[in-house]
């Protein structure tokens, strides 16, 4: 996943939103629009969208869907509202991933 960048919304009603970037020496350019979790399937509408690009191969893909999973399990597991949440630790378990707290 080093030539990728998931980034994640973290709301405080209870929702998530993905995307993915592609990395470029210090920058970092969108491959995808946000995908919503659980107003949708994230993990699915992601799946779909990285298999229509042909130049990202399928270990890449798989990568990147189970680095989602993982962040989607732990936003279902974690049932912390926002006024508790420990974004720092968050940010520490995935250090792959960007994230930002909405309220």
């Amino acid at each position: 996943m080093d030539k990728y960048l998931l980034k994640f919304i973290w709301f405080k009603n209870k929702s998530i939103a993905v995307s993915l970037d592609l990395k470029i020496i210090d920058k970092t350019v969108p491959l995808t629009e946000y995908f919503f979790w659980p107003k949708s399937d994230a993990w699915e509408d992601m799946r779909v969208c990285l298999e229509s690009i042909d130049w990202i191969n399928s270990t890449d893909i798989v990568k990147i869907l189970n680095q989602l999973t993982e962040v989607i399990n732990y936003w279902q597991d974690s049932n912390v509202s926002q006024n508790n949440l420990d974004c720092e630790s968050i940010k520490e378990k995935f250090p792959a991933c960007k994230f930002v707290f909405l309220d």
